[in-house]
């Protein structure tokens, strides 16, 4: 039967190494606008069937949180079943109009991944993913009769919209970085986006005294033989319930993640591989060329950051899309005006300026097509701040002031409005 390990959280010396340069760590993808703020905490999802509970040796939680970091995985591939409940509705259709100007192209390319990826919010999804080091990623959403894939090859990433026959194509930076040595550091973040492995990475950053951290038993996943490792939040502030993480034993990969909500029901995130190859790729796998008559859309010159912003990386402190976005948009907004954190723990409140009169006025092009999505779904709400406007999904909440501040944190709404009273 499988062990199970004490809650290693209680020893103070492990937990002093396991927050070690995570405690000023971001504990969530700071979103740009309210689209952003659902697409930005979807990690993927469906819970897979477990096939048995192999048996394995007993490790504690602090030697798998070691195995994960010390995993050395770089060829890979497989398929990724996806489920995003969020408690959202269907925002396909908006994503165009409100991601255009936050992605410079501001032509609204069925290609672009900022705007193709976030449809990833909401519902069922099956990915195929595939890596071979840091510079050769790729990742397919397969539809009823398309397919949309996101590659990166070296300094190009493409993406392209079969249903469409649209493409977008954008350069990377790595250039500059050709001669240094690769880090491992580097090679994890070029992790394929919608993994296991890339939510739990972001989600042990914010492992500290404020979380419970234990070994609950084993799993098979993709006929992989697993141990499961529980993530629990202490502050009784946050939403999120816990999270439960399929590490494969040999590895040290995480080949399943699932969080749930504290107010409980289904999983909020929740993805898992239904199958994992770790055989080297072939080289024909990261290929592409437009087919022809594909419209192909170029990335603006001055946009940088593609892997931050393009490809859907995580957005911290400040960096990537969050500080280019005003730029190529209309109106005041120049990017975000300093990213400030509230608090710490699972419970901490991420608080920035957007530069402008307030994403809820009418007053311009953009701030009114979102205003009105935030009075569809979002509560009006009032305090020593102004108003405002809270939007909220099963697991993220919002504030946004009309004075465009935004407070935002896997917390109540009630603990927004006290953050925005605190800072007026």
């Amino acid at each position: 039967m499988a062990p199970h390990a004490s809650d290693d959280s209680t020893t103070a010396q492990e937990r002093d190494e396991l927050r070690t340069g995570r405690r000023r760590a971001a504990r969530y993808v700071v979103p740009v606008t309210v689209v952003g703020v659902a697409a930005a905490t979807i990690g993927l999802v469906p819970a897979l069937a477990d096939s048995g509970d192999p048996d394995l040796p007993q490790v504690s939680a602090q030697q798998l949180i070691e195995k994960i970091a010390k995993s050395d995985v770089q060829q890979l591939s497989g398929t990724v079943k996806v489920t995003t409940d969020l408690g959202l509705p269907d925002v396909s259709g908006l994503t165009g109009g409100l991601t255009s100007g936050a992605t410079g192209s501001g032509d609204g390319s069925a290609a672009d991944p900022s705007a193709k990826l976030t449809e990833l919010a909401t519902g069922t999804h099956t990915l195929r993913v595939a890596a071979d080091g840091a510079d050769r990623q790729k990742l397919s959403i397969l539809e009823n009769a398309s397919e949309y894939s996101l590659v990166h090859n070296g300094d190009d990433v493409w993406g392209y919209d079969s249903k469409s026959n649209s493409a977008y194509h954008a350069t990377t930076d790595h250039a500059t970085d050709k001669g240094k040595d690769s880090s491992r550091a580097r090679e994890r973040e070029q992790a394929p986006q919608g993994t296991p492995e890339q939510l739990t990475k972001e989600a042990l950053k914010a492992v500290d005294k404020t979380t419970s951290v234990t070994v609950d038993g084993t799993a098979q996943v993709a006929g992989r033989d697993a141990y499961r490792l529980v993530i629990k939040p202490k502050d009784a502030g946050t939403t999120v319930g816990e999270i439960t993480v399929a590490v494969d034993a040999k590895t040290g990969l995480p080949l399943k993640f699932t969080l749930t909500p504290k107010s409980g029901g289904a999983a909020v995130i929740d993805a898992g591989f239904t199958q994992v190859s770790f055989a080297k790729p072939a080289a024909s796998t990261f290929a592409f060329t437009p087919p022809k008559g594909a419209k192909v859309t170029e990335a603006d010159k001055g946009a940088k950051g593609v892997k931050g912003d393009k490809a859907g990386h995580s957005l911290k402190d400040g960096k990537g899309s969050g500080s280019q976005a005003g730029k190529g948009t209309a109106g005041d907004h120049q990017g975000l005006d300093g990213l400030n954190v509230i608090g710490d723990g699972w419970d901490s409140i991420a608080s920035f300026d957007t530069g402008g009169q307030g994403m809820t006025s009418g007053s311009k092009a953009e701030g009114g097509q979102i205003g009105g999505f935030l009075d569809s779904l979002g509560d009006k709400v009032k305090g020593k701040f102004g108003s405002g406007t809270v939007f909220s999904t099963r697991l993220v909440n919002a504030l946004i002031t009309d004075d465009g501040k935004v407070y935002v944190g896997a917390v109540t709404k009630d603990a927004l409005v006290k953050a925005a009273d605190a800072a007026k």
